[in-house]
């Protein structure tokens, strides 16, 4: 038997089958139109599933699940995403209208959530008792387990790391609060620092114009860990503020929890040790625990894009 995996994200949605070892059989994305409404991103995801059953030749019959990981506070027994920043979305109920297509056990999540499942079955997390899953994307999410449970909190919206405050009174967040670890930690923060630095006198001098072609609105993540590459100082200070921000939230999650493992995934991620090992660095010198003869290993996510699928798909294991 196989399990369906969604992981609806703020640009892309990405389906997948996932066979009982945790291997994705088939996997495609389509573009994200919240804009459209609940119902229609809904159909989008029941198009992409059925596509992938009829190229990987794989009958509904052999399906024993499908499962959701969705960008925000997914209420298990309503099936209501209730509050998503990013896309938009108050009390919208997916898993109800993703029933009327499928006569299938849905099982519903946070994406992030479902990302830290997935690294915790099939990933880095395997193994462990306890793990922190933290997703640098378009912003900033997370996942908690203990003891091998998903810890979700009284209202299913645990793990929401992006939004608590790392600078007070700092840039206003679109959660309503101020100073967020998403602003600063996430890539979107990240773009956002960048093309400060650019108007900045220092930064006209910058490779990063080359690069983006003198227009920065072309400016991206990859764009300037290019420039870090290439010794671009502007750029150097920019990736130096982002890890020290990083290191700041990376340091309070450690704080709070001490799992045996703290595993950083999202498309940030990818850069791997240019920002794991001054960050591993900045939070060993900060960490109340910065002593103790055991502490929390900081690792890059193993299984890139494929946590979300993977850990949805599993939901409910």
């Amino acid at each position: 038997m196989y399990c369906i995996g969604i992981d609806l994200g703020g640009t892309t949605i990405k389906a997948g089958i996932v066979d009982e070892t945790y291997q994705i059989v088939k996997a495609d994305a389509v573009p994200t139109q919240a804009s459209k409404g609940a119902e229609a991103m809904v159909k989008d995801m029941v198009d992409l599933v059925l596509g992938l059953l009829s190229d990987a030749e794989i009958s509904m019959s052999e399906i024993a699940a499908i499962g959701l990981g969705v960008p925000g506070t997914a209420n298990k027994e309503t099936g209501m995403v209730e509050y998503a920043n990013n896309l938009g979305f108050e009390n919208e109920p997916l898993v109800p209208l993703l029933q009327k297509y499928f006569d299938k056990p849905i099982y519903f999540d946070n994406d992030a959530n479902a990302a830290a499942w997935g690294e915790y079955l099939a990933g880095c997390g395997r193994g462990h008792k306890s793990m922190v899953m933290v997703t640098l994307g378009t912003g900033v999410g997370g996942g908690v387990i203990l003891d091998g449970q998903l810890y979700e909190g009284c209202n299913y919206a645990a793990g929401e790391f992006g939004h608590f405050v790392i600078q007070c009174e700092g840039l206003p967040c679109n959660c309503g609060r101020r100073g967020c670890f998403e602003m600063y930690a996430s890539a979107s923060g990240l773009i956002r620092m960048t093309k400060e630095a650019m108007q900045q006198e220092g930064g006209r001098s910058s490779i990063l114009w080359e690069l983006c072609g003198k227009n920065p609105e072309n400016v991206n993540g990859k764009l300037l860990f290019e420039a870090v590459a290439n010794e671009d100082e502007t750029a150097k200070k920019v990736l130096e503020k982002y890890i020290y921000y990083l290191s700041v939230g990376i340091t309070d999650i450690i704080n709070m929890f001490q799992p045996e493992v703290l595993c950083i995934g999202g498309g940030i991620s990818k850069a791997g040790d240019v920002i794991l090992t001054p960050l591993k660095k900045l939070v060993d010198e900060q960490i109340y625990t910065r002593t103790s003869k055991v502490k929390t290993e900081i690792v890059i996510a193993s299984l890139d894009n494929d946590a979300g699928i993977i850990g949805a798909a599993m939901l409910q294991e």
